[in-house]
């Protein structure tokens, strides 16, 4: 049998090249903008740096931003869970069509998403004279900062969840049944430590885009300083105004998330691919 031709296998100049590209490649798009963003952030020396981030409306905005991800994930964690088993556990009519609503907001963009909440929820939309009505603000307010920011990340868990599900054989839940187990008992004690680490991956990833979402929220939002902007909106705000070093302060603060969350990421694949 013919041996077949492996990477390893090519000349030493075409390996060395490879790794030049792709260490040039994450130098470039990837280290690069990290060192300008801190270089920037502290150009105008530490005192104001911390003057940016202890800003009233900057602290307004990480508490909106952080308020938001502790509803969003924990939503979506229940919906991820709820939609990746049923999918990957059984057949119904509709099966490939809630497939196909998960990717949604894959292909859709965030600030179409975000015109459709406001065509729907909006003093001028579908809802909007019942919700006037009743004195119910969703637009510009932070139930449609939650809702815009639930749409766009809602895929994560439940894309990370499913193809682990499928690969995972039904043999250990129907035993737990047949031995007496309630439904409840069996998800908590069988299925649920099998699919925790994906549960975790999928929530992580999740955050991630729930903090740093930009164009679903920035149209929902109505952009009220100290009310309805999360870090991102205000960033935006400092960078228009032209209070560079401000903006790259608070900037400076998704990076050092998306740092986290990167290490969290790495972890997680580790413990996973350990499983």
């Amino acid at each position: 049998m013919k041996k077949q031709h492996g990477p390893l296998d090519d000349p030493l100049w075409v390996r060395a090249m490879r790794l030049v590209i792709a260490v040039t490649f994450l130098l470039v798009f990837l280290v690069t903008p990290l060192v300008l963003v801190f270089t920037a952030a502290f150009h105008d020396g530490p005192a104001a740096f911390w003057s940016a981030i202890q800003d009233p409306v900057a602290l307004s905005a990480v508490r909106l931003t952080i308020l938001t991800a502790l509803v969003v994930v924990p939503l979506n964690v229940l919906f991820g869970i709820a939609a990746a088993w049923a999918i990957a556990k059984f057949e119904f009519p509709g099966r490939r069509l809630l497939i196909t609503m998960i990717d949604l907001p894959f292909s859709v963009s965030p600030v179409i998403a975000g015109m459709l909440f406001v065509l729907l929820f909006g003093a001028h939309g579908f809802l909007g004279p019942l919700l006037e009505h009743n004195d119910i603000k969703i637009i510009f307010a932070l139930p449609g900062i939650i809702l815009a920011t639930a749409f766009v990340t809602f895929p994560f868990v439940a894309r990370e969840l499913l193809p682990l599900m499928e690969a995972q054989e039904n043999d250990p839940e129907e035993a737990a049944l047949t031995l007496g187990a309630s439904p409840w008992q069996m998800f908590r004690r069988v299925s649920l430590p099998r699919i925790k680490w994906g549960i975790l991956y999928g929530a992580v990833l999740c955050n991630a885009r729930a903090m740093g979402e930009f164009g679903a929220v920035s149209v929902v939002s109505g952009h009220i300083r100290g009310q309805t902007n999360t870090i991102p909106l205000h960033v935006e705000i400092l960078y228009n105004e032209y209070q560079l070093s401000a903006a790259f302060a608070v900037a400076s603060l998704l990076t050092v998330l998306a740092i986290v969350t990167l290490i969290a990421k790495s972890i997680l694949e580790w413990k996973v691919g350990t499983k």
